[in-house]
This record gives structure tokens, C-alpha cells and sequence, in this order.
């Protein structure tokens, strides 16, 4: 069992940056880790994820302003926002999983395991 606890999140004006930190209790290099979010009154979404070669995938929404990597020395896995957006304003969770699933399968919530509590990220315009 792994715990997950996020950092970094803030307010700050659009086109600015921030990055967040998933500190775990075990180790990130055997999880498959991801990120997700969630806005008032939506459904958590995916923002990304990276496998244990650190291969990344981002949804369409933040590709190409959003980075997602690991430090498997700290356990901390990170995301890089940049050029942030006021419809990126939400609760940002990172997700833990201990199995591979299919590719389909990748951004659905109920496919991990392991949750932290969420930090609020706020973007004004």
C-alpha cells in the first residue's frame, strides 16, 4: 500500500506556472502514476499519466502546457503547469495503480488504486 500526499497547489493569474509534487510513502518507481483533477459540479478527469518507463500521455486539454515527471530517489512524482488557463481551476489529485491496464482503460479513475487528497489550484483571469 502506498500513501500519496500532494503539494504546490495556489493561486495565481493566467499564463502563469506552477508546479505540484505527489510525495509517496513507497516507492514511485513501482506504480503507475497519474494526475486528475476536478472542478466544482464536473467529474474527475484525467490530466496525465506516466507508466514505470516514464512514458508520458496528457489529455488534450493541457498538452503541450503541462509536464508530467518522477524523481524516483524522493518518490515524488510532479506536474509542471504552465501557461495556466482559468478553466484549469479545480482539485488536483495524483493516482497510484499496481498493474498494467489497457490503453483505453488509462484515464478511467476507477482503475486506481491509491489516491492523495488533492491540492486546490486556482487560476484567475
Amino acid at each position: 500500500q502506498v500513501q500519496l500526499v500532494e503539494s504546490g497547489g495556489g493561486s495565481v493569474q493566467a499564463g502563469g506556472s506552477l508546479r505540484l509534487s505527489c510525495a509517496a510513502s513507497g516507492s514511485v518507481s513501482m506504480y503507475y502514476m497519474a494526475w486528475f483533477r476536478q472542478a466544482p459540479g464536473k467529474e474527475r478527469e484525467a490530466v496525465g499519466t506516466i507508466n514505470r518507463g516514464r512514458i508520458t500521455r496528457y489529455a488534450d486539454s493541457v498538452k503541450g502546457r503541462f509536464t508530467i515527471s518522477k524523481d524516483d530517489t524522493k518518490n515524488t512524482l510532479y506536474l509542471q503547469m504552465n501557461v495556466l488557463k482559468p478553466e484549469d481551476t479545480a482539485l488536483y489529485f495524483c493516482a497510484a495503480r499496481k498493474e498494467a491496464v489497457d490503453f483505453g482503460d488509462l484515464y478511467n479513475p476507477d482503475r486506481y488504486d491509491y489516491w492523495g487528497q488533492g491540492t486546490q489550484v486556482t487560476v484567475s483571469s
